[in-house]
């Protein structure tokens, strides 16, 4: 991100959750993806970061999306607390 680098980062955590703190990625929450498989796509082939609040809810979106083809997803460990703890 400090480089400018396009990445496509996936918020998986609730509405409220995001309003609350994000660090710009597109907000589609855990129980809403399946919906949203359509307009991601276009990704099947991209490295995409998946993020929750601590990593569980990511790491349950990223074995999602690997089952459904996606091939470079990336769980952001320790999601938001971590990145706040470090670099927010």
């Amino acid at each position: 991100m400090d480089q400018g680098e396009a990445l496509n980062i996936i918020d998986v955590r609730e509405p409220w959750e995001y309003e609350e703190f994000n660090i710009g990625g597109k907000l589609i929450s855990l129980g809403s993806l399946p919906e949203h498989l359509d307009e991601l796509s276009d990704l099947k082939d991209a490295e995409i970061i998946v993020h929750c609040r601590s990593g569980a809810r990511s790491a349950t979106a990223k074995a999602f999306l690997t089952q459904q083809g996606f091939g470079k997803v990336r769980n952001m460990l320790g999601g938001i607390m971590d990145w706040r703890a470090n670099f927010g």
